[in-house]
């Protein structure tokens, strides 16, 4: 017979993903990763590493994620990385979740054309997010 807590076990999906990150400024990043953490429903594995952010080394963290996060609030601080990020998720057809700045409303136009979602950051939305662009995804196969 299988428990509530095994059937919840059997029935959770682990999601690996890829979060935008700066080397010298991890306030939103660490936010963001408490959000995530607080979802008891949702089990995720964290791809990537910060201060590992050579174009080679974010291929591997990308390449090996299921879903790729770009916190935009970050944009503004370093574009380059950024827009580096999202060019290796696109190169490697990975869906694009961009999380809007904390406590705004709009997005870089330049990121915001990349993206599968857009949303803030109640946690249940981000969740949602990750689950609707990886289900988007599977259905254009």
């Amino acid at each position: 017979m299988i428990t509530g807590e095994n059937m919840l076990e059997e029935e959770s999906e682990t999601y690996n993903i890829f979060i935008s990150q700066l080397k010298d400024d991890a306030e939103e990043y660490d936010r963001f990763i408490e959000k995530l953490e607080a979802s008891h429903e949702f089990q995720w594995k964290n791809h990537s590493t910060p201060n590992k952010t050579d174009k080679e080394q974010l291929k591997q963290q990308i390449k090996d994620a299921d879903v790729v996060i770009i916190l935009s609030g970050m944009y503004s601080k370093n574009k380059i990385l950024i827009e580096q990020e999202i060019d290796l998720a696109q190169n490697l057809e990975k869906p694009i979740v961009i999380i809007r700045p904390y406590g705004m409303e709009n997005v870089p136009g330049r990121i915001e054309d990349a993206a599968s979602e857009v949303v803030g950051w109640n946690t249940s939305c981000i969740v949602d997010s990750v689950r609707e662009s990886l289900e988007a995804d599977d259905d254009m196969i």
